[in-house]
């Protein structure tokens, strides 16, 4: 959480202001040098360094916090060479605790007293961000299209990274033909395809967008997978094996003890389910207003402390993998591939939207660089494995 504003935010011991531009005035001096406790230079020439194009940026900075910042950015009134790496630089120097940020603040109060994940607020998110022009998609994500981060351990490619991730998967729930599979947020239906193809497996797919829905039964088409545009809490029947790959960080700290109750009740009693999560590192709010408010409506981001609090006494955690640095490198991908395609949706989108998702991206992959968020596999099961549970190598 952000602290409140007072004199040691603004003076960093051991480090000098750098130049200000632009007539940034005093209050720009003073974020000049929190910035350089950063080693991030006003004006500077590396490539992490802020370029800034309008002085009104330190106040949206006072007044707006990480959505000023996010903003102004995409308003073009700061730039970076590479805004992954000043972000990184940013979350490694812990600049979001010294820094006020008053729209973070109210964000947490919002999550704490109301479900901003009910079904209607939860549909919100498929509307604004998933029913998107799915070209725009395949073009950033692939041929795969999935939407997650990849497992990069023995792979030099997202496609590869992306093939041995949902393989990875498969091998962690031990997959074998003939058992039923239920994929809670299924996207465009990259893990049924690749379960059912591969492992001989049955698979339900549930999702609430549409686009997603439609696209998913075309590329499932003529396997045994089942796409059923439904929200989580719909979802009835028994299932030998349940996997969820990216969607808990749209389900909400309100409804976290249902959908762990979902999964102990359509879960079989000697089956397994693995949920596939960012995380993070402590037990604040888990929302960035920015994120929640161009990206991702709703989103919250999960801690540790909750996701043991909503499992307890209904599901024995068995694995707990963490493979955060990977999603760095999925991210980059997904950005070189988005400003490599971007001549052929330039006129579908305009240069707002394209400075929106560059900043999603490559904000993102600073963040994940830093290890300021996490990326989870948890695998869990209704009373523990028989012998223990052994996590395939590889």
């Amino acid at each position: 959480m952000a602290k409140s504003l007072h004199t040691p935010l603004f003076r960093p011991p051991g480090h000098r202001a750098a130049p200000s531009r632009r007539g940034s005035g005093r209050l720009g001096e003073a974020y000049a040098e929190l910035l350089a406790a950063a080693d991030i230079r006003v004006g500077g020439d590396r490539p992490w360094d802020m370029q800034v194009h309008d002085a009104r940026l330190w106040r949206r900075l006072l007044l707006g916090g990480t959505v000023g910042l996010g903003e102004a950015y995409v308003d073009g009134w700061w730039d970076a060479a590479r805004v992954d790496a000043f972000v990184a630089h940013a979350v490694a120097a812990h600049l979001d605790e010294r820094i006020p940020d008053l729209p973070k603040r109210l964000a947490a109060l919002g999550a704490a007293w109301r479900n901003l994940q009910d079904r209607v607020r939860a549909r919100r998110v498929a509307e604004i961000h998933y029913d998107l022009d799915h070209e725009m998609y395949r073009a950033m994500l692939g041929e795969s299209m999935v939407y997650t981060c990849g497992y990069w351990a023995g792979a030099d490619d997202l496609e590869q990274a992306q093939a041995d991730k949902l393989e990875l998967v498969c091998r962690k729930l031990d997959l074998r033909p003939g058992m039923r599979v239920l994929d809670i947020g299924c996207g465009w239906g990259g893990f049924a395809r690749h379960a059912a193809a591969h492992h001989g497996v049955e698979v339900v797919g549930v999702t609430i967008s549409r686009s997603q829905a439609d696209i998913a039964r075309r590329a499932c088409a003529g396997l045994p997978v089942t796409i059923e545009l439904e929200d989580y809490r719909e979802v009835r029947g028994r299932f030998d094996r349940i996997v969820s790959l990216g969607m808990f960080e749209h389900v909400g700290r309100k409804n976290y003890r249902r959908f762990a109750t979902l999964l102990r009740q359509c879960l079989a009693d000697d089956g397994l389910a693995l949920l596939h999560t960012i995380g993070r590192n402590d037990d604040g709010a888990g929302i960035d207003p920015w994120v929640t408010r161009y990206i991702f409506p709703n989103s919250e981001i999960p801690t540790i402390a909750r996701l043991a609090h909503a499992f307890s006494g209904l599901l024995v955690m068995e694995d707990w993998h963490n493979f955060g640095a990977d999603y760095d490198r999925t991210l980059m991908a997904w950005h070189r591939n988005f400003a490599a395609a971007w001549p052929r949706f330039a006129a579908r989108f305009d240069r707002r939207f394209r400075r929106t998702w560059t900043y999603y991206l490559l904000s993102f992959a600073g963040v994940f660089r830093a290890r300021g968020l996490q990326l989870w596999q948890v695998v869990l099961s209704p009373h523990g494995v028989p012998g223990g549970y052994r996590r395939p190598a590889g």
